[in-house]
């Protein structure tokens, strides 16, 4: 069966592809930038150009393909806005779906939206939503919550280095996924009759606040963390600000995510268990991989550099 996976060099997309690959599908990825999308033809991922801003590049990737699976969305710093590729490119998309007559299309929301409909982003994962239950295509949704892979950057790596790690406020807690376990769930589902016109909420075990997170980090790193807090008011003057100027639009939808981010992250309310999931990887297991590699890199580096001082003491 051949697959066409869109935002295959995103963070969740990267690892659909590669999960796709290793289950036997023929995959496709549509891609903007054929040399950035390098690594996933390495991996046995045939690339085609397409631009969701230019619709006409869109019926040629769909020869051959039964399945779609639409992890693309708008970058912070694209030049484009998200009503260009997260409304009328994926209308663009189902539309040729529909002429290709395609078997599934899997499409990724986010988790609580319909609370957050006043996040232009947002309202438009909605409507897309919606266009697809018209679209007598069959369909399914997940709606995500939060990745593994985005805390490193938060949390992690400013903790290694000794800087700050910035919150807003008291956070909410998020059951947040591994992207590895996210795609071995999206994939399944591919052979699961059950996951046909059904939304489901892609999420982990266990709920976790970014204060629960930073003690995690400090006791496996071993070292202390600096934690300070963003005002609302500068975060909503930040947006007002950036969304005053067209090309800084998807920044200020950002932004303004970070501001409900208490209404829209929580695992508490949702709208369907996968039904084929199993256990997933703990967020706790997983910083306990990261620091571990990351420790003994460290371990080693050092070493190498006293034996380089050792020898230089005796020449």
């Amino acid at each position: 069966m051949n697959l066409l996976i869109l935002g295959g060099t995103g963070t969740l997309g990267r690892q659909i592809v590669k999960q796709a690959i290793d289950e036997g599908y023929q995959v496709k990825c549509l891609v903007r930038n054929l040399r950035r999308g390098a690594f996933l033809k390495d991996w046995g991922a045939d690339l085609v150009y397409g631009d969701l801003s230019i619709p006409a590049t869109i019926p040629p990737a769909l020869k051959g393909v039964s399945i779609i699976i639409d992890a693309s969305t708008v970058r912070p710093t694209d030049s484009y806005t998200a009503e260009t590729i997260d409304w009328k490119g994926k209308i663009a998309l189902i539309e040729a779906a529909k002429v290709a007559k395609i078997k599934q299309f899997v499409f990724f929301s986010v988790l609580n939206a319909s609370k957050n409909s006043s996040i232009p982003l947002l309202e438009l994962k909605l409507r897309v939503e919606q266009k697809l239950k018209e679209s007598n295509l069959n369909y399914t949704v997940f709606q995500c919550s939060g990745f593994f892979q985005g805390l490193i950057n938060q949390f992690a790596v400013p903790i290694l280095d000794k800087q700050t790690v910035w919150l807003l406020g008291k956070s909410t807690p998020v059951a947040y996924i591994d992207t590895q376990d996210a795609a071995a769930i999206v994939i399944k589902g591919l052979s699961e009759k059950e996951s046909i016109n059904k939304t489901f909420t892609l999420i982990g075990d266990k709920l976790w606040t970014s204060e629960e997170i930073i003690e995690v980090c400090k006791r496996l790193s071993g070292k202390e963390a600096k934690v300070s807090y963003i005002p609302f008011f500068l975060l909503s003057f930040l947006r007002r600000f950036f969304r005053s100027f067209q090309f800084t639009w998807n920044i200020a939808d950002r932004l303004q995510f970070a501001e409900l981010s208490t209404e829209l992250s929580t695992g508490k309310n949702y709208t369907n268990k996968i039904p084929w999931q199993k256990n997933t990887l703990g967020l706790e297991q997983y910083f306990q991989e990261y620091f571990g590699k990351i420790l003994k890199k460290l371990k080693e580096t050092n070493y190498q550099q006293s034996q380089k001082n050792n020898d230089i003491s005796f020449l």
